[in-house]
């Protein structure tokens, strides 16, 4: 039987996709204006805006799917965390977070990112996905 690492390191494998503030990726001549947008994004105030939203998203996942949490470099994930856990956890973005969603797809939140990668959505989760993200003005792509 695989260990839950080796599973996320399976998962890290499968096609992606990301949920971030900005609809497309951006262009590589305007890398200069990203990384100014980059910067205001991760101000203390804004950022913590932005985890919230992914929090939202993440908690209202936890109503469909079992969720197990791995936590920077642990080796056991906390499985079906309460929401209060989550939205401290991914507010606090002070390590990174490999969350398994039911049995095949992993959401994974880094530190300092604008954005969540999910890996091997089904057609469910992924028109879930970009439902709650829209709701929160965040885009699937």
């Amino acid at each position: 039987m695989k260990t839950i690492r080796e599973k996320v390191e399976e998962l890290l494998e499968k096609p992606y996709q990301v949920i971030d503030i900005l609809p497309e990726q951006v262009p590589e001549e305007a890398p200069g204006r990203y990384f100014a947008v980059e910067r205001y994004y991760l101000e203390p105030a804004r950022y913590a805006d932005i985890r919230k939203r992914f929090a939202d998203i993440v908690i209202k996942l936890y109503c469909y799917y079992n969720l197990s949490v791995l936590l920077g470099d642990a080796d056991e994930p906390l499985v079906d965390p309460e929401p209060e856990q989550l939205e401290d956890w991914i507010g606090s973005a002070k390590q990174h977070m490999c969350i398994l969603i039911g049995n095949d797809s992993l959401l994974m939140i880094s530190t300092d990112d604008l954005y969540m990668t999910v890996f091997n959505a089904d057609e469910s989760l992924t028109a879930r996905i970009e439902l709650l993200a829209k709701a929160k003005g965040l885009f699937v792509r």
